[in-house]
Parts: structure tokens; C-alpha cells; sequence
């Protein structure tokens, strides 16, 4: 029997080995491309994704900090986080798909989702196969559990989720990346530089993917967007905002000012 977009979600979700995950990431959005009446359907997501023994989780606080330098050592730790991150994001992106089908969503958004998941699964590999390039692999550090812990929290309601996940998170790394680029390119990596800056430049659509759904279903429930993305973000966000925000790439996903500059004084 064939399997709905749904099974192929929770497949992703179930598989532990990361590199495994990634193809199946891969898989998921060639089936679904090669099946144009492929059945959304329903399938009961985990409540955490399977994952491999290692890398160790610990809060983040606990995690080192990592300081770009020209030695292998801090680029590692770099590479490592942000595979850790993108590892998340493949996730984070079936589970959309398959944790809120009962909210009679166009196609259009799960081809969003799909995409979005087939990019972060691309994104992994990359940063893996530039770990092992520097003789280090995905699980050689500790790594943080932030991210899933906002999939919990918001696995209530898909506005709480686009707004935390995309429009909070994947806007943060716009923010960031653009910095750890010029870093690396300063101390000579230029081949870790070139993936930060193909991963920063994709995740503008994953932003504006967010941005496009979150503002749909606020239309459909009679919501203001910027007041209800404020109003989730304080209820549901463990942190504030935090400027600089980089508004070319925030204005090329879609994301205005009006949404997380009044959040960015907030204590």
C-alpha cells in the first residue's frame, strides 16, 4: 500500500541515525514530487523525534562557547552546533506536516514543508561531510536541546509553532550567520564560509514560508498578524529578541520591522 505524506513524516521523525534521516528527508520529498495525488492522510507523531546516542544533550547553558580562530578546534565546535541545528530543523519540518493535518491546510503548504524539510536534510549533509573533511564527525560534542523543547511547546497550536520556529529561530540565524561567514572567510575557510552563506541564503524562503502561513491562518481567524505574533511570541518564546536583526534578508523573507522590533525592548 502506499504510503501518505503523513507516514513518510513520522518515517523521518522515527529514524535515529542522522545521516539515515536526511535521505529519508530526501526520500519524502521525491515521493511526494513523483505522487502529484499522494493522500496527505493522518499518522500519530512522537512526542520527541528518535535520535542517536550521541552527540550528549545538555542544557544550553552547559554547552562551550564556540570562538572562530584560524586552528581547527573552534571551527569544529562551530560546524558541529550548526549541524546539531540543522539535524533539529529536518524535524522540526516533518513534524509540521504531520502533526497538524487536522487543520484542513492546502497542498500548497505541505509543498512549503516538504521543501523546507529536503533543504535542511542538504544542509546537514553538507556541514557532516565538512566535519569530516576536518577529521571530526556529528556527535564528537556535546549539543543543546533548545530547539525541540520549542516544537513541545508549541505542538498545541500551528500559529504558536510558525511563529516560534520559522519566524523566531530561522529569523535569529539570518541574523547571525552573516557575522560567522565574514569570520571564516577571515581565517581562511573559505569551503565552511560558502556553506553558512548557501544555508543562510535558502533559509530566507523557510522565513518567508513561515511568514506566508502564519499570516494565512491569522486571516482565517480573524487575527491581526504583528499584534498575535507579538502576543505568541512573549507567551510562548523562553528569551526576548535580540538586535542587531539583519533587516535585508528579514525583509526578503517577508518578515517586517512592525513584528519584532517592539519585542526587542522587552525585558
Amino acid at each position: 500500500m502506499e504510503k501518505t505524506l503523513s507516514e513518510l513524516a513520522v518515517g523521518v521523525l522515527l529514524t535515529a541515525d542522522p545521516v539515515e534521516k536526511a535521505r529519508a528527508a530526501q526520500h519524502a520529498a521525491a515521493a511526494w514530487r513523483k505522487t502529484p495525488d499522494m493522500p496527505v492522510g493522518q499518522a500519530i507523531t512522537p512526542r520527541r523525534p528518535a535520535r542517536p546516542s550521541r552527540p550528549v544533550l545538555t542544557p544550553p547553558r552547559d554547552v562551550p562557547r564556540r570562538k572562530i580562530t584560524s586552528g581547527e578546534t573552534g571551527r569544529i565546535a562551530l560546524l558541529h552546533a550548526l549541524a546539531h541545528i540543522e539535524l533539529n530543523a529536518i524535524d522540526l519540518a516533518f513534524d509540521i506536516i504531520a502533526r497538524f493535518t487536522d487543520q484542513n491546510l492546502p497542498r500548497a503548504f505541505y509543498e512549503d514543508w516538504i521543501a523546507v524539510g529536503e533543504d535542511e536534510a542538504r544542509h546537514y549533509l553538507l556541514l557532516a561531510d565538512r566535519l569530516a573533511e576536518l577529521g571530526a564527525a556529528y556527535g564528537d560534542m556535546t549539543a543543546h536541546d533548545g530547539l525541540w523543547l520549542a516544537a513541545e511547546e508549541t505542538a498545541d497550536d500551528l500559529l504558536a509553532r510558525l511563529a516560534i520556529v520559522p519566524l523566531v529561530l530561522e529569523a535569529r540565524g539570518l541574523d547571525v550567520t552573516p557575522a560567522m561567514v565574514d569570520k571564516l572567510r577571515s581565517v581562511g575557510d573559505a569551503r565552511s564560509a560558502d556553506i553558512l552563506q548557501l544555508i543562510h541564503d535558502e533559509e530566507i524562503a523557510h522565513v518567508a514560508a513561515g511568514m506566508r502561513w502564519f499570516s494565512d491562518v491569522c486571516g482565517k481567524r480573524g487575527l491581526d498578524a504583528a499584534e498575535t505574533y507579538g502576543a505568541l511570541v512573549r507567551a510562548r518564546f523562553r528569551g526576548h529578541l535580540k538586535p542587531p536583526f539583519n533587516r535585508a534578508s528579514r525583509d526578503a523573507a517577508g518578515l517586517p520591522p512592525d513584528f519584532y522590533e517592539p519585542l526587542a525592548s522587552d525585558p
